[in-house]
């Protein structure tokens, strides 16, 4: 049987036996970093949380895993796709979202730098999975509470108009963080000016909207929002003299989660 030679055999300047790595262990071992190790830390990072539900399903709840076998694929595809997902994030898009900060940086058009802001946390917000289903959610319970009609039509005017609004916050909001990097502001006094705004729209906005609200808020910091809009603020941070890109580059995921309730809360006002 055919085994590859991961090994060579050399002498070093004092005639001792060495051995140096041949191009197929070169690549095997470049696998093994890329692929394999990425994988085992998505296994371990997912372990605690099958053995939680595992333990409650047997232990507490007493009853056995339903269809095993398809739990076994789904589990592996949820691993094969956390790993190809955050690889993604170290080779594409955080180097993608700090490359352009640097871009718009050095050319030193503070409108171009806000418009790009603003686009960049609208899109992302609008592409958000976890958006669409919390908005799409949100219309058949408004709609079995007898808020809108029961009508498709009505559903997905309402969810669109759900997911525009939070989009338009979070938009808004990066253009707030990234003049706060670019102005040097205090990040504490926007962050107790804007919790103080959800506060008061809390006071006045249809019971109803208020927990959709405040569930807005969370979901737009998730899969696609949050690499791209992260990069962008440590990646301006550091082409900004004067800045750190460790107290300064950081909050504008706080913002994108802040906006959205007080948006929310007013388009419920609205309809």
């Amino acid at each position: 049987m055919f085994t590859p030679d991961f090994t060579k055999p050399e002498r070093d300047l004092a005639g001792r036996r060495t051995f140096t790595l041949t191009p197929s262990a070169l690549l095997f071992k470049t696998f093994v970093f890329a692929i394999l190790r990425p994988l085992g830390n998505s296994l371990r990072d997912l372990a605690p949380i099958v053995l939680l539900i595992a333990v409650f399903q047997l232990l507490v709840l007493r009853q056995p895993l339903p269809d095993l076998p398809a739990l076994l694929l789904g589990m592996l595809f949820v691993v094969l796709g956390l790993t190809l997902f955050i690889e993604g994030l170290k080779l594409g898009l955080f180097p993608l979202g700090e490359m352009m900060a640097w871009g718009f940086a050095r050319k030193g058009s503070v409108f171009w730098l806000l418009c790009f802001s603003f686009a960049l946390g609208f899109g992302t917000t609008v592409a958000e999975p976890a958006l669409i289903a919390v908005a799409d959610e949100a219309a058949t319970i408004v709609a079995e509470g007898g808020m809108i009609a029961d009508e498709p039509a009505a559903l997905a005017r309402y969810a669109d108009g759900l997911r525009y609004s939070v989009a338009v916050a979070v938009g808004l909001a990066i253009v707030i963080g990234v003049l706060r990097i670019l102005r040097g502001w205090p990040i504490q006094w926007l962050i107790i000016g804007g919790y103080l705004g959800v506060v008061l729209m809390t006071l006045v906005a249809p019971s109803e909207i208020i927990g959709i609200a405040y569930d807005s808020g969370g979901v737009t910091t998730s899969t696609i929002t949050v690499p791209l809009v992260a990069a962008l603020g440590v990646g301006l941070a550091s082409s900004i003299e004067g800045r750190n890109p460790l107290t300064d580059g950081f909050g504008l995921i706080a913002f994108a989660s802040l906006t959205p309730m007080i948006f929310v809360m007013g388009y419920g006002l609205l309809i």
